[in-house]
This record gives C-alpha cells, structure tokens and sequence, in this order.
C-alpha cells in the first residue's frame, strides 16, 4: 500500500481517553463507550484537491461531511506532507483562536495522547490505530507490517485493518475491536 493512495480518500479519527480499555471482550465493550463518550477526538479527511482537513468536534466534522465545508477555519497554506493546504475545522467558540486547538496541537506534535484511537480510511478499508505512533509510521512508510483483519466488518461492508505493533502482534485486539464498534453505535 502506497501512501499516495492512502492519502485519496483518508479519514482518520482519533479519540483521546483517560481510561484504558479493559482486556475482555464484555467489558471491553462498555469501557470503550466510556472512553469515546469522554474522549477528545481528532478527525482527518484527506482530499484529492490537495487539502487535508482536520476536526476535534465531532459537530464540526458531521457538518462537513454532509456540505462539504467548515463554517470556521484555520488553514495553513502548503503545510501538509506533500505540500497540501492544512484546513482545521472550528468550533463557533474557537473561531478566533490560533493557538490551543487540539487539532492543531496533536498535528504538531504538541498534545501527547496516553489512551489514543484513531481511524484511517482507504480504498474500501478501516484502519484502526490504538497508538498515534503506529498511524505515524503508517504515513510516513504506507505499510502496516502487523495487523488483523475483518473483511466486511466495516459500518458499510469495509474491510477492517487493526493494526498492530511489536509488542501486541501476537494478540487479538480485542478492546481496539470494542473501541471500534463503539464508534458506530
């Protein structure tokens, strides 16, 4: 997998959560509606006209994705990894703000997530992340070396990708799967 068609139809959602998720499937399905219900999130939507948009609010991110904008932006111009303009969606209250907007602040390295989830959409595939580690390597080299797989598992029949690391290759991710599903519930 290239990162290139990675980047054509990219989502990714990231949800930060103070509480880890319980290593069994029962109650790893109530604590990560726990931790998505208090999560922060970072949403990303990669565009083939040369943009990426990021959103923290899930509101601003639903708005988006049914009219195709953002009532209230913050862009940097040819930012991105292969020069797109970076648009981070805002909040009404955080319209004027150029600093200490979680999405802007995570892309920048600055916000560390101890508990992290994030989603990566391409060609017809989820891939779900539980380190913002993991995602990084992902777009930076565009291969996931470890992962487990769900074929048509996906909200619409997608194939789903939990991908994994070295120090977790060997187990079912059992609470990333929860964590997974609580998004679509």
């Amino acid at each position: 997998m290239k990162l290139k068609a990675l980047a054509k139809a990219l989502l990714i959602t990231g949800a930060i959560a103070g509480v880890s998720a319980c290593a069994q499937m029962g109650t790893a399905h109530n604590s990560a509606q726990e931790q998505m219900q208090q999560a922060k999130a970072l949403y990303e939507v990669h565009h083939d006209d040369g943009r990426i948009y990021f959103f923290y609010d899930k509101s601003t991110y639903a708005h988006f994705l049914q009219h195709g904008e953002t009532p209230y932006a913050f862009k940097r111009i040819a930012s991105g990894p292969n020069g797109e303009t970076l648009v981070f969606g805002l909040n009404g209250k955080d319209k004027k703000k150029r600093s200490g907007v979680e999405s802007v602040d995570m892309y920048d390295g600055k916000l560390k997530p101890d508990a992290f989830y994030g989603e990566m959409r391409a060609e017809g595939r989820i891939y779900v992340f539980s380190t913002l580690e993991d995602m990084q390597n992902v777009r930076a080299t565009g291969e996931t070396p470890y992962r487990f797989t769900q074929i048509g598992d996906g909200p619409n029949g997608e194939t789903i990708v939990y991908v994994l690391n070295n120090s977790n290759k060997k187990q079912r991710p059992d609470a990333l799967i929860a964590q997974f599903k609580a998004q679509y519930q």
